[in-house]
């Protein structure tokens, strides 16, 4: 497991009872430092949302995409509200609010290491939701944006860098230069965070992949309310 979050005595206390509670080897990386995968295994990694921007999580997105070893949690986030804002901004295998205790956040924990999901009924149910609008809105025109500018924001939003996006619609990369600058000034955005930003609000992305056991998520989940 490898917990990306500041260095204090709460954190370290912290960190101390995870590794009591749990058999996995514990990293702790603060935000923006270098790091590298050791050995060829699953990590899951835990980001504090309360010391993980947006940019950072676009890069710990972007890794996780590429890497199938690796699975986002995030925890501190303050309320349900919240968690849907970070859902539709990431991957993320599991959720745990600040008011949850260390237990639960223990047994969600050893959840996520099994491979399953972690969040609630409620919180699942407001995603289907929430990406069934997304859905339904993707049929219809966006702000004049074209099909190909469509397939470029979303690719945008994966992380992906304008040469990978050239590399996949087989296109150069002066040409996703002028889409992106045409799609910029359709959504009144300035920057790429901007734009996935924009995107996160009004086209959604995909659920959340469960990467080793995509049938247990279902029943785990009845089990939290």
């Amino acid at each position: 497991m490898l917990l990306v979050t500041a260095s204090s005595p709460q954190c370290q206390l912290f960190i101390d009872y995870l590794r009591q509670q749990l058999a996995c080897a514990i990293t702790v990386l603060t935000p923006g430092s270098e790091w590298k995968p050791r050995e060829v295994q699953p990590t899951l990694i835990l980001l504090d949302m309360d010391h993980v921007g947006e940019d950072l999580m676009q890069v710990w997105h972007a890794r996780s995409m590429e890497d199938e070893r690796l699975s986002l949690a995030a925890f501190n986030l303050k309320d349900e509200d919240h968690a849907i804002q970070t859902l539709s901004a990431l991957h993320l295998q599991g959720v745990f609010y600040r008011s949850d205790s260390l237990e639960m956040i223990c047994k969600g924990l050893q959840a996520l290491i099994l491979g399953e999901l972690w969040m609630s009924r409620s919180l699942m149910t407001r995603m289907i939701s929430f990406l069934r609008r997304q859905q339904l809105n993707s049929y219809r025109p966006v702000c004049g944006l074209t099909h190909r500018e469509l397939e470029i924001i979303g690719l945008l939003g994966s992380g992906a860098s304008n040469g990978e996006i050239a590399d996949r619609l087989f296109v150069s990369e002066h040409t996703v230069k002028s889409h992106l600058y045409n799609i910029f000034r359709k959504i009144d955005v300035h920057n790429r965070i901007q734009a996935v930003n924009w995107a996160r609000h009004n086209l959604g992305v995909p659920p959340p992949p469960n990467k080793n056991h995509p049938r247990r998520d279902v029943g785990h989940a009845r089990g939290l309310d």
